[in-house]
C-alpha cells in the first residue's frame, strides 16, 4: 500500500497511547516526572537507591573540575553483584537470565544462579592469570552467553573489559588492543552468519601478533569448528580448561563510584578511534533507569534488544541494564533475513516477547518484503516497541507500528550516544507520539538546540543539539586524549555546555526532531537542511528502499544535494523516475530541498551497527582519503 506521506510528515499528526498502557505504566505522569527530574541531584540520589551499595556516597554531583564531572563521590559499589548476585538472594534465583537464540534455531537458558556461578569461575581464574583491579581484558567474540559472562566476570574483579566487534579487520583490531594495553583475550572459533560459519580465530591470530600486551588468549569453542591443541600457542587456553576447578564463588570487588568500567571505542569523521571511558555508578544508574522508564519494565517481561554487545547499545541494554533490572535478556547470533525475513518474528511468537529494540535500518530492510512474515506470525505478545541508532523516517514508523505493533504498541524512539551512555531524548509509553520526532528530554536531561553562538533557535529552525547539564551515564573523558574530549564536546559552547554533533529542530510543542549530524547536515542557498529529513522524504516514495544523501558544490546555491537510491524490486531509474522523484522530494520538503543527481547503488556504506556513513561517500565523491573505515560493514 502507497501512503500518502504528506500526512506521515506532518507534525500534528499525533499517535496517543491506549489506556492499558497508560494503566500499566510506572510512569502514569511524564509531565510530572519531567519536572521532577529538573532538580538534579535529588532526583538522580532517589534513583540510586534501586541499587545496594557497599558505602553510600558523599555527594551526589561534583562539578569542581568541569567538565570532568563526577558523581556519587565516596560511593563504593559493584556492577556484577547489582546485576547477578543480589538476584540469587530472591525468587529470581531460578529465573532465566539469559536466552541465547542463534538463526539455526538453537538455543541455550542460563538462570541467574548459573550466571552467578559461571562469572564466578571466570572471575576467579582471570585473577588467576594474574588480572587485577584497573587491568584491561578485551574480547573478540560472537554474540553468545560466554561474551555476557566474560564482561561480568571483568566489572566483578574491577578490570576494565574493551569490548572489539566480531566484524572488525586486524588492523582496527590491532589498534583497539594496543591502544587499551590489553592484558587478557577472549575469543572464539567462528561465528554464525546467513548459514555460515565466520572464522574468528584466524583474524585474532593475524593480529595478536602484533599486540605486545596480551599476555593470554582465551578461545571458546563455540561452533564447534575443530581446534587442534597444536593450533594453540603457548599463551593460548581453551574457555572449558580456564574455568575447570575454579571456585564456584569470588567476594565482588568494591568499586568507587567513579572507578572506570569499561572502554569503548567509536569512530570519528577523521582521525583514529576515540576510546569513550565510563565510570561504574553513573552509568549502572543511567543504563537501568532509563531501560525501566522508557520500555516500562515489569517482572513479567521479555526483552529483546538486537543490537551487538560490541556497540554502547549492546552494553547498555543486552546486557547492563536488563539484568540490573533483573529482566530476563534475549541475545540472538544471526542476520535478521535467515533463513528468512521472517526468523524475528518467529522468535517474537514463540518465546512471547514484550518489549522490542531495533534499528531503523532492520526496519526499513524488513519493509522491503512486504507484510507475509508479519502476518505470518502471532506478535500479540509485544507491548512497546523502539528505535535506535539513527533518525526513523516516518514512514518506517508508520510500517512498525501499524504491521509489527498492530496499531498498539507505542514506539519508543530513542536519542542518545556512546558518550552518554543511556537514552537521552525519547518519549516514555504514555507520550503522544509523532512519527519521525524523539518528543522530549527524559527526566534528568537538559537538552536544547542552538544555534552558532549558543543561543536557543526558534520553533521549526534548525540548529546545535546540546546536554546543557551533565547526567550520571555520562563518558568521564576520551581515554589517553582529555584535550580531544575537551575540545571535541565541551569548548563550542559556553558554561561547559555539551555538544552532542547532531543537529535538531524544536516543534511548537517542543518536541525534537533529530536531523542528522553536524557534519551530515546540508546548507543550500543559506538554508540547514537535515540530510535524515531528506533521505526521510527519498523512502517516502513508493520506489525507493533506501537512500543516503550528500552535498554537492554549486556556484549559485552553495550545495545542492546528490542523492544514493536503492531501488525496490520493479522499478528502473529512468527520466520518468527521476522527475518523480524530484517532484515528491521538493513536495516534501519544499524549495530548499534542491537535487542535483540521483544515483542508483546496489548498497551504501554503513558501519555494522546500521549508521550510514556519509563522510564515505563525500570523500569518494572528492576523491579524497576515506579515513577510518574500522566499523564499515564490508
Amino acid at each position: 500500500m502507497v501512503r500518502d506521506t504528506t500526512v506521515l510528515m506532518d507534525e500534528k499528526r499525533i499517535f496517543k497511547a491506549s489506556d492499558e498502557i497508560k494503566e500499566n505504566a510506572l510512569v502514569k505522569n511524564w509531565e510530572s516526572e519531567i519536572e521532577k527530574g529538573k532538580d538534579l541531584e535529588k532526583y538522580w540520589s532517589e534513583k540510586a537507591e534501586q541499587f545496594e551499595w557497599f558505602q553510600k556516597w558523599d555527594k551526589v554531583l561534583d562539578e569542581s573540575n568541569k567538565p570532568f564531572f563526577k558523581w556519587f563521590t565516596g560511593g563504593k559499589i559493584n556492577l556484577a553483584y547489582n546485576a547477578v548476585d543480589r538476584w540469587i538472594k530472591t525468587e529470581k534465583r531460578n529465573q532465566v537470565a539469559i536466552l541465547y537464540i542463534n538463526e539455526r534455531g538453537q538455543e541455550k537458558k542460563i538462570t541467574f544462579y548459573e550466571l552467578y556461578l559461571e562469572v564466578n569461575k571466570v572471575a576467579n581464574a582471570l585473577k588467576n592469570l594474574g588480572v587485577k583491579k584497573g587491568d584491561t581484558v578485551s574480547t573478540y567474540m560472537p554474540m553468545c552467553p560466554e561474551l555476557l559472562i566474560a564482561l561480568l566476570a571483568c566489572t566483578k574483579i574491577g578490570a576494565l573489559h574493551s569490548v572489539i566487534y566480531s566484524g572488525l579487520s586486524v588492523g582496527a583490531f590491532v589498534e583497539r588492543i594496543n591502544d587499551a594495553k590489553v592484558k587478557v583475550l577472549f575469543t572464539a572459533d567462528g561465528t554464525y552468519r546467513r548459514g555460515k560459519i565466520i572464522d574468528l580465530k584466524n583474524i585474532a591470530d593475524e593480529a595478536i601478533l602484533q599486540c605486545p600486551t596480551v599476555e593470554t588468549i582465551v578461545v571458546v569453542n563455540h561452533t564447534g569448528t575443530p581446534i587442534e591443541i597444536s593450533e594453540l600457542s603457548g599463551r593460548e587456553i581453551f574457555y572449558e580448561r580456564l574455568i575447570d576447578g575454579e571456585p564456584a564463588h569470588c567476594e565482588p570487588e568494591p568499586m568507587d563510584s567513579e572507578d572506570p568500567l569499561f572502554l569503548l571505542y567509536t569512530s570519528g569523521s577523521t582521525g583514529k578511534p576515540k576510546g569513550v571511558l565510563h565510570t561504574t555508578a553513573g552509568y549502572m544508574l543511567g543504563a537501568a533507569t532509563t531501560l525501566r522508564n522508557v520500555f516500562d519494565i515489569h517482572d513479567d517481561d521479555l526483552w529483546w534488544c538486537t543490537g551487538d554487545i560490541g556497540w554502547i547499545t549492546g552494553h547498555s541494554y543486552v546486557i547492563y541494564g536488563p539484568l540490573l533490572l533483573g529482566t530476563t535478556t534475549i541475545v540472538y547470533e544471526g542476520a535478521p533475513d535467515y533463513p528468512d525475513p521472517g526468523v524475528w518474528w518467529k522468535i517474537v511468537e514463540k518465546y512471547g516477547v514484550t518489549k522490542f529494540y531495533t534499528a531503523p535500518t532492520a526496519i526499513r530492510h524488513l519493509m522491503r518484503f512486504g507484510t507475509r512474515y508479519t502476518n505470518l506470525y502471532d506478535l500479540g505478545s509485544l507491548r512497546i516497541l523502539g528505535t535506535v541508532g539513527e533518525p526513523i523516517n516516518p514512514e518506517a514508523w508508520v510500517w512498525f507500528y501499524e504491521n509489527v505493533g498492530k496499531g498498539k504498541c507505542p514506539i519508543m524512539d530513542t536519542w542518545w550516544q556512546t558518550e552518554t551512555g543511556m537514552h537521552m531524548i525519547s518519549p516514555l509509553p504514555v507520550a503522544d507520539l509523532k512519527p519521525g520526532s524523539t518528543t522530549l528530554p527524559l527526566p534528568g536531561v537538559d537538552a536544547d538546540v542552538v544555534d552558532e553562538e549558543g543561543n536557543p533557535v526558534p520553533v521549526g529552525k534548525g540548529g546545535y543539539l546540546v546536554i546543557k547539564k551533565p547526567w550520571p551515564a555520562m563518558f568521564r573523558t576520551l581515554y589517553k586524549d582529555e584535550e580531544r574530549f575537551e575540545n571535541v564536546y565541551w569548548k563550542e559552547f559556553p558554561g561547559y555546555v555539551y555538544k552532542a554533533g547532531d543537529m535538531a529542530r524544536k516543534d511548537e510543542n517542543g518536541y525534537f526532531w533529530i536531523q542528522g549530524r553536524s557534519d551530515d547536515v546540508l546548507k543550500i542557498a543559506g538554508h540547514r537542511i537535515g540530510s535524515a529529513e531528506v533521505e526521510s522524504a527519498f523512502v517516502g516514495h513508493p520506489a525507493v528502499a533506501e537512500a543516503a544523501v550528500i552535498g554537492r558544490s554549486d556556484p549559485i546555491k552553495g550545495e545542492v544535494i546528490k542523492a544514493f537510491i536503492i531501488l525496490k524490486e520493479g522499478y528502473e531509474l529512468k527520466t520518468h523516475l527521476i522527475e518523480d522523484l524530484k517532484k515528491h522530494v521538493r513536495y516534501e520538503l519544499g524549495p530548499v530541498a534542491v537535487l542535483g543527481e540521483i544515483v542508483q547503488v546496489d548498497k551504501l556504506p554503513k558501519t555494522r551497527s546500521g549508521k550510514i556513513m556519509r563522510r564515505i561517500l563525500r570523500a569518494q565523491e572528492m576523491g579524497e582519503d576515506l579515513g577510518d573505515t574500522s566499523t564499515l560493514e564490508e
